[in-house]
């Protein structure tokens, strides 16, 4: 693998190519991987296959003489940035305690990006070079592109487009607004007049927003209006994430001081197939060569032997930000797109026969789409599944299925595993239809007999049904139905496998006491905790604005647990087991009056895994206070007998 196959990154690299000059530089926070789980990589791949002369500057260094910004020289045609994974969450806990690590970085080593990465490129870049123009994208700018909370530095912040001052700003998965500027920068459109790419984004003079007779608008409250009223901020919010899972949505206005910040609607949802194009450019499905002295990319090695079946989820968790990014309608690539890229992986050096994953945001919504069309233009429901599951999905997995049997046919892979997460409720949906509930059993049973490693995923994220409302969830009791078909289907093969279930504390909402029901529920299904998280806002979120209005939608109060030490004692309960945790939890269940789920959570009654388990908590407190109080007594009809 030759360093020349890689795009530029370097005057040399420029100078062996024979370039003078290039049109387009794409700046990454992200180190050079050259893989299509790269957002970086994806976007200049596209750039060079649309003719284009395209260069990569990879993690400059923004802290010294900014030398880095200026070794590539000057772009014909505009710089483009990304800051790959969200800054911010990189380099904070949800504690705020800053990380040793980036797995984005070679070697893994922290210190290589700056927080808030797209505004600091953006700032550098328009002072170094005030005429070129400035295009933001990835999920650190889809993500502010309005008015938003900023959790770290705990205040609202405008759109990150007022920020940054930027000329353009692709929001969503960019493939294609970016094409349509490309086009019309080679019709010789000048820069200025890029006021009607669908799904981009772009400041306007206050009272000088270009008219579009093809697009309605939504005007919410300025940016502020929004910082003096929580509550503004709130319906803003929620007026966009309306808009945002549409098919047909508004252009959306918001003014920030003397400026308009004007969003596009998005381009309608990707058709089968579509999205094939971004999979099979000519990746070298590596780091770029220039790493190997400083270490692996920890990411790539995480998923370089696994494919992306398709994009988007219909979830529509609270907490998650895909809708806002990837958008709810599901983008599948096609069999023959996925199967190709099959014969790709089992051919790249260190493939010992394991496909890791073969899934998307939620492995199981392969080819899940509305099946009224119709329907699907009237709605803006932003989950498909909560609070129940739409009529008009097909939920049907048959073509996944038939998918993971045709991988796993392929003699050079032994094993196909799957790592993303399950939607069990897809699995379990209440269905008179005898067919779709056959589809969905020989669709658990593929998947278990055949594809978990020995942990499936899967994220039930709470037990108390109130917190799991807030979040759009499923009641826990669904997860008992699927422990107890997973159990029974793993044993029919003879395997010996688990669940991992994943939870999160401090959503809002959650109280203590709702943790402490969270870790006795699951001590009771045998479980000690690991895939575990404390809540961290991010921006275009709805349980964000939950967290920082502190109320429900309707504008009653919510409880939030927002303090450091209140976040901390709330993920204490998920680790019980650990010694030094066991006083702080009997003093804090006696304090709140709960001294039952204080013996039971605390006492050293070992629960045998697999065994069905009654869901509702006082049942379970009930029959084991019978449990002792039948023991106490055989024990006092032995002392009256000695």
């Amino acid at each position: 693998m030759d360093a020349h196959d890689f795009l530029p990154i370097s005057k040399e690299d420029l100078d062996a190519r024979g370039w003078d000059f290039v049109d387009v530089i794409v700046i990454s926070a992200d180190a050079y991987v050259d893989h299509p789980s790269f957002g970086h990589a994806v976007m200049a791949r596209l750039i060079e296959n649309e003719g284009y002369r395209v260069a990569i500057l990879p993690q400059p260094n923004w802290r010294d003489d900014l030398r880095d910004f200026k070794k590539l020289g000057k772009p014909r045609l505009f710089f483009a940035i990304s800051s790959g994974m969200d800054s911010m969450v990189n380099h904070y806990t949800a504690a705020k305690r800053l990380r040793s690590d980036d797995a984005f970085t070679p070697g893994g080593k922290a210190g290589f990006r700056p927080d808030r990465a797209t505004t600091v490129y953006a700032k550098i870049l328009k002072k170094l070079y005030p005429d070129v123009p400035v295009v933001i994208g990835g999920l650190e700018s889809s993500l502010r592109r309005i008015s938003h909370y900023d959790y770290w530095d705990d205040k609202l912040f405008p759109s990150i487009l007022a920020t940054t001052q930027a000329d353009l700003l692709l929001y969503g998965m960019g493939e294609k607004p970016m094409k349509a500027l490309l086009h019309l920068l080679k019709k010789g459109v000048p820069f200025s007049n890029m006021n009607s790419i669908p799904q981009t984004a772009y400041l306007a003079p206050k009272g000088r927003v270009p008219k579009n007779r093809d697009m309605q608008d939504l005007v919410l409250p300025s940016y502020e209006e929004c910082l003096k009223n929580k509550r503004t901020q709130f319906d803003a919010y929620r007026k966009t994430e309306i808009e945002t899972n549409r098919i047909h949505a508004r252009r959306i206005l918001q003014d920030t001081g003397e400026q308009t910040i004007v969003i596009n609607p998005p381009y309608p949802p990707l058709e089968y197939g579509e999205l094939d194009e971004s999979y099979e450019y000519p990746y070298m499905r590596a780091p770029h060569p220039r790493y190997k002295k400083r270490g692996p990319v920890p990411a790539f090695e995480m998923i370089k032997f696994s494919i992306n079946t398709h994009r988007g989820c219909f979830g529509g968790c609270s907490f998650c930000a895909i809708n806002a990014h990837q958008g709810k309608f599901i983008a599948s690539r096609s069999r023959e797109s996925i199967l190709r890229e099959v014969e790709i992986v089992t051919n790249m050096p260190g493939f010992a026969g394991t496909i890791s994953d073969l899934g998307g945001p939620s492995a199981n919504m392969y080819k899940m789409r509305g099946k009224d069309r119709s329907r699907c233009e009237k709605c803006a429901r932003p989950s498909c599944v909560f609070p129940r599951i739409c009529d008009n999905m097909n939920t049907r997995h048959h073509d996944l299925t038939e998918l993971y049997k045709e991988v796993a046919k392929n003699p050079k892979v032994k094993h196909l595993f799957i790592g993303s997460g399950v939607r069990y409720d897809l699995i379990l949906q209440e269905t008179t239809d005898k067919s779709l509930q056959q589809d969905h059993m020989e669709y658990a049973k593929q998947l278990i007999h055949n594809h978990v490693s020995g942990r499936l995923k899967v994220a039930p994220e709470h037990t108390s049904d109130a917190v799991l409302s807030l979040i759009r969830k499923p009641s826990f009791s669904l997860f008992y139905k699927f422990k107890e078909l997973f159990d029974k289907e793993s044993a029919a093969v003879g395997k010996r496998q688990q669940l991992i279930p994943y939870f999160i504390s401090s959503h809002p909402g959650c109280t203590e006491k709702d943790m402490a029901e969270l870790a006795l529920e699951t001590k009771q299904l045998g479980f000690k905790l690991e895939q575990v998280q404390d809540f961290t806002p991010t921006p275009m979120t709805i349980a964000t604005e939950l967290y920082y209005a502190e109320m429900y939608p309707d504008g009653k109060p919510l409880y939030v647990a927002k303090t450091p030490e209140q976040k901390a004692n709330q993920k204490r309960f998920f680790f019980w087991y650990i010694p030094e945790n066991r006083v702080w939890i009997r003093k804090t269940l006696e304090r709140l009056k709960l001294g039952k789920i204080s013996r039971l959570l605390l006492s050293h009654t070992s629960y045998k895994e697999g065994r069905t388990y009654e869901p509702s908590l006082e049942r379970a407190v009930e029959r084991e206070q019978v449990r002792r109080d039948r023991n106490i007594r055989r024990r006092g009809r032995r002392l009256g007998r000695s």
